[in-house]
């Protein structure tokens, strides 16, 4: 059946659990622009030019994933605001590592106008870096997944 997703909620696998969430391209970027400030139905459906019905499914699901927090907005009650929860937050590891990868891999020298800065001086970023537990670096090779141990053996 064409355009039915496969449901990954009961997945024994952290990442399809997590695409279950936000693998809709437009789910991360509402959350980008939640980054960039963005709190209103209307500044994200103007900012995305997403389709009003599809937004609205986006952001209510992102609402029920305790992704966003839907707050009254103190100048327009009719208007609520999406504040990104603490769990909502986290993400930024994610779309950190996004943006690095396509900075690298989708773009020709010269062609991205823009960078990741940090917000106090201004300077770019590092690159995200996955380190072991002993603060080792590792490379893309350098891991696996293992079972964890069953709390009845522990």
């Amino acid at each position: 059946m064409k355009g039915r997703k496969t449901n990954l909620e009961g997945a024994n696998c952290g990442i399809a659990r997590s695409l279950q969430i936000v693998g809709d391209w437009w789910t991360l970027l509402i959350v980008r622009d939640a980054f960039r400030g963005y709190q209103r139905f209307g500044e994200f459906q103007k900012n995305l030019g997403l389709a009003k019905n599809i937004l609205s499914a986006r952001l209510k699901k992102l609402v029920q994933e305790g992704i966003f927090t839907i707050e009254a907005h103190p100048d327009s009650p009719s208007s609520p605001r999406y504040v990104l929860t603490p769990k909502g937050e986290k993400l930024y590891t994610v779309l950190v590592a996004l943006w690095q990868w396509g900075e690298e891999n989708c773009f020709e020298l010269g062609e991205l106008d823009t960078e990741m800065v940090d917000r106090i001086d201004g300077a770019p970023i590092r690159a995200l870096q996955v380190k072991a537990d002993d603060g080792r670096l590792l490379g893309p090779r350098d891991f696996r997944l293992a079972s964890r141990p069953s709390p009845a053996d522990a």
